[in-house]
């Protein structure tokens, strides 16, 4: 069976095709700019060839259907029709109390659905417009709803509510949700699987950290704990989001600047992280050589984006009763040697030795970087998502 998985944002459509005979990606890109002027698609061949194509895309539908057009294309193609493609699985963000699994895309779930965009207006929206696009144009295509938020609904109560009046949960749905779950939980498996574990008696804790970052507990193959929150804002310093801030400063920095909601939001999301700290870039990479150059806002950086992740990472070993596998995943994850000897410092007293030579030639793949002694095994696993999304909408077919 050959599935497409969509994930569409604000102004983005990634795709990527897969024959789930042998779970390769056929040709996979994304088109950037969706309804805003020099839109174009990037396209990956199944041999790394890579092509940029300008095309016009005034909305999603457009979109959709010029990468169903380049799927067939006569010289970027990898299929004949249309109709060899089984199953479209769609990346959902928010999804709420409503779904703590991937399920089949119908008009009641598409409701219910759309009764969380509150929850998340930017991109609850977009991914609505992915699946109606689809529908358009494919209408008695199968298609499948996989949620960033399902993976963490088995966090308990106590971890994901909030000490706020009760109501505002009864009304509003406020409390922890997460996000990255589709991540979180594709590594935390299949960390288990590379160590010859069983998920179902291991505790692990994965560090998804590109330009968003979150941290999850995984006791026994199921999240109990999360770093992101009620939005992708809480948590760890990220590339422009702060992560943990006192309410109280909030509420001083909205009066002091006379910013309503809107602003002190796009000022928290957008101008703050790593970013705001240095003023340099959110792009991890250039505020590594900054650092390296003696740049000293940058050398405060890189130490509180450490520093958070450690200490999510010692307070999630007490919320299990100790960790047995710590898990690095997401571009910076994966391929910043810095970060992961920074986080891992200061962690030999839980049990964890890493071998700085290893980690240091470590780079996008799946290896183990702590010492043979070390009592908690520390792994790096690329994360696929993507895959996670097309396993699930099969298993659903």
């Amino acid at each position: 069976m050959k599935i497409l998985v969509l994930n569409c944002g604000s102004s983005s459509i990634k795709f990527a095709l897969y024959n789930m005979d042998d779970k390769s990606v056929m040709i996979s890109g994304g088109a950037e700019r969706v309804g805003l002027d020099g839109a174009f698609v990037k396209v990956k061949l199944a041999n790394g060839e890579k092509k940029k194509l300008m095309h016009d895309i005034p909305e999603h539908t457009e979109g959709v259907k010029f990468i169903f057009s380049l799927l067939t294309d006569a010289e970027i193609g990898v299929i004949k029709s249309l109709d060899e493609i089984g199953a479209v699985g769609h990346r959902m963000v928010h999804g709420g109390e409503k779904f703590n699994k991937s399920v089949r895309l119908t008009d009641e779930v598409l409701r219910v659905f759309e009764e969380c965009s509150d929850l998340a207006p930017l991109h609850n929206p977009a991914n609505l417009k992915g699946v109606r696009a689809v529908s358009e144009l494919m209408p008695n295509l199968p298609q499948v709803g996989v949620f960033d938020t399902a993976f963490h609904q088995t966090m308990p109560d106590y971890a994901y509510m909030y000490a706020i009046p009760y109501e505002l949960y009864e009304q509003y749905g406020i409390r922890r949700y997460g996000f990255h779950g589709t991540s979180h939980r594709y590594v935390s498996a299949r960390a288990c699987e590379f160590l010859g574990l069983k998920a179902e008696e291991t505790k692990v804790i994965t560090c998804h950290i590109g330009n968003g970052g979150s941290c999850a507990a995984v006791l026994n193959g199921k999240c109990v704990d999360t770093s992101m929150g009620l939005t992708p804002l809480e948590g760890l310093v990220m590339g422009t989001r702060s992560g943990d801030i006192d309410g109280g400063a909030i509420a001083f920095i909205q009066k002091k600047l006379g910013l309503d909601a809107d602003g002190i939001s796009n000022l928290l999301n957008k101008k703050s992280g790593v970013q705001g700290i240095t003023g340099i870039s959110s792009d991890m990479r250039e505020i590594e050589d900054a650092a390296a150059a003696g740049n000293e806002k940058a050398i405060l950086a890189l130490k509180m984006y450490d520093y958070h992740i450690k200490k999510y990472v010692g307070a999630y070993a007490a919320a299990m009763g100790g960790v047995d596998v710590i898990v690095f995943t997401a571009g910076v994850g994966e391929n910043m040697d810095i970060m992961r000897a920074g986080v891992c410092r200061g962690l030999e007293f839980m049990g964890v030795k890493i071998d700085e030579t290893v980690n240091h030639n470590t780079r996008g793949k799946e290896q183990i970087i702590s010492t043979p002694d070390s009592k908690v095994k520390v792994v790096v696993i690329p994360t696929d998502e993507e895959l996670m999304i097309a396993t699930d909408t099969m298993a659903l077919l």
